[in-house]
C-alpha cells in the first residue's frame, strides 16, 4: 500500500525523470509529477555541490509558483557526476559520452545529488555524496555502451541500474544516490519541513 503524508499534504516530485519516480514510488510513497523547465548551465565558479543543490532549489521552487497551492510538499532533485572537480553533465552526443566513460574508466568517481524539499514558505536543502568505483574499460566496452544508447540521457553518460552495472564492482554511499534520488536523504528533509511521513 503506497504511503501518503500523515500530516495530510499532498507530495509532488518536481522531475520528468523515470527513475527518480521508481524510487519515490519503491519507498511506499503516494506523490504526482510536476516538472519545470530550468537553466542546467554551470556558473561560473560554482562547485559540483552548490551545483546540484542550487538546481534542486530552482526546481522545487519552480512548481511551487507554478502550483500556487497550500498543502502540498514538493521535492526537487538534481544529479551530477564529478570527475577531477570536472561535472560531467548528460552527454552531448556519442563522443562526449565515449569521452566520459574513458575519463571514469579504471578508478572512481563521486555522484552528488542535491536534493531540496519545500513546503509553504519552508524549503530545505542538503547533498549526498556517492563514490563510485568503475573497472578498466577497453575500446570495445566503450563503444558497446554508447551504442546500447542507455546513458544518452544520463548524467556521466552511465546508468549504473542497467547496463553498466556489469563496470562497477562497487560503490561507498548510497545506491538510490547513484540512480537519482537519495531517499533517505529525502525523507529527512521532508521531517524538517512539514512533519514525519506516514508509514
Amino acid at each position: 500500500m503506497a504511503r501518503i503524508l500523515s500530516f495530510g499534504m499532498r507530495l509532488i516530485l518536481a522531475s520528468a525523470s523515470p527513475r527518480r519516480a521508481e524510487l519515490l514510488r519503491a519507498a511506499g510513497y503516494t506523490f504526482e509529477v510536476r516538472t519545470a523547465d530550468v537553466d542546467e548551465a554551470v556558473l561560473p565558479g560554482e562547485s559540483p555541490r552548490d551545483y546540484v543543490v542550487r538546481l534542486a532549489a530552482e526546481k522545487a521552487s519552480a512548481v511551487h509558483t507554478q502550483m500556487n497551492a497550500t498543502g502540498v510538499l514538493i521535492i526537487g532533485a538534481d544529479t551530477t557526476v564529478v570527475v577531477d572537480d570536472e561535472i560531467l553533465v548528460k552527454p552531448a552526443d556519442e563522443a562526449d559520452a565515449e569521452r566520459m566513460l574513458r575519463r571514469m574508466s579504471g578508478r572512481s568517481h563521486r555522484v552528488l545529488t542535491g536534493v531540496s524539499v519545500r513546503g509553504g514558505q519552508r524549503q530545505v536543502t542538503a547533498a549526498d555524496e556517492t563514490a563510485v568505483f568503475m573497472r578498466p574499460l577497453t575500446e570495445e566496452d566503450v563503444r558497446w555502451y554508447v551504442d546500447s544508447g542507455e546513458g544518452r540521457d544520463k548524467a556521466g553518460g552511465y546508468a549504473i541500474q542497467g547496463l553498466a552495472s556489469r563496470f562497477i564492482p562497487r560503490i561507498e554511499g548510497s545506491y538510490s544516490n547513484v540512480v537519482g534520488l537519495p531517499v533517505a536523504l529525502v525523507a529527512q528533509l521532508m521531517v524538517e519541513v512539514g512533519g514525519n511521513a506516514g508509514r
